[in-house]
């Protein structure tokens, strides 16, 4: 297959992950098919890049469970299935919401204004990966003061990957998201925590929601 992309950047650290967004597009695009094998010198060759980065992105989605290494055959792509992705949505809208309405009430003055600064970092971004970057950093801010390891541990297993990447494939994702971490915010600061949780609950349902949509939509043409 052609990919179109510029992976041309200066920094090492920054490629790997730059090849990893552009291979899960591909991924849950259809692009690869289930079942389909990545070689890494076709994957080097077609993006003008070194087996490095290659071999470290194919690891960290592997970790994801988009692909599966299998020793002497390579990458293979797994089948990825949207009943997945609407539980993933589903345990972290209540997840999230559990451990906001324990961390918001610890929330320091100086770190809501940090979400403030976030969302206006947002709102000024025209490039998607600078968003996903800030959005990311909102969503650890509110969970913060949570205090329960094992409940933190199921959320960073949840947001592994694609919940990062959603601006990647949801139209508008990024305008609607900024109006919702607004009224996450309002509700934080009149000390409305549990509509403030009830918001949050909402913002991940509406994405993952959009993003089955986007997907079936993909996947028809």
């Amino acid at each position: 297959m052609t990919i179109d992309v510029d992976l041309k950047l200066d920094n090492r650290d920054t490629l790997h992950l730059k090849v990893c967004n552009v291979l899960r597009e591909a991924i849950i695009k259809g692009q690869f098919k289930p079942g389909e094998r990545l070689k890494q010198s076709d994957l080097a060759e077609k993006l003008g890049v070194s087996r490095m980065p290659i071999r470290e992105a194919l690891r960290k989605l592997e970790s994801e469970g988009l692909i599966t290494l299998v020793p002497h055959k390579g990458a293979i792509v797994k089948t990825i299935h949207l009943s997945d992705l609407q539980e993933v949505y589903t345990l972290r809208a209540q997840l999230e919401k559990m451990a906001f309405i324990q961390s918001a009430k610890l929330l320091t003055d100086t770190e809501i204004t940090r979400l403030i600064n976030l969302v206006h970092l947002m709102e000024d971004s025209e490039d998607v990966d600078e968003f996903v970057e800030r959005n990311i950093e909102f969503h650890q801010l509110l969970l913060k003061h949570c205090h329960w390891e094992r409940l933190n541990g199921f959320i960073d297993s949840l947001w592994n990957g694609l919940p990062q990447q959603t601006p990647h494939f949801i139209t508008g994702q990024t305008a609607t998201s900024n109006e919702e971490h607004q009224e996450i915010i309002k509700a934080i600061r009149e000390k409305r925590f549990e509509h403030a949780g009830e918001i949050l609950s909402h913002h991940i349902l509406r994405t993952g929601e959009s993003l089955i949509h986007s997907l079936k939509n993909e996947r028809m043409k």
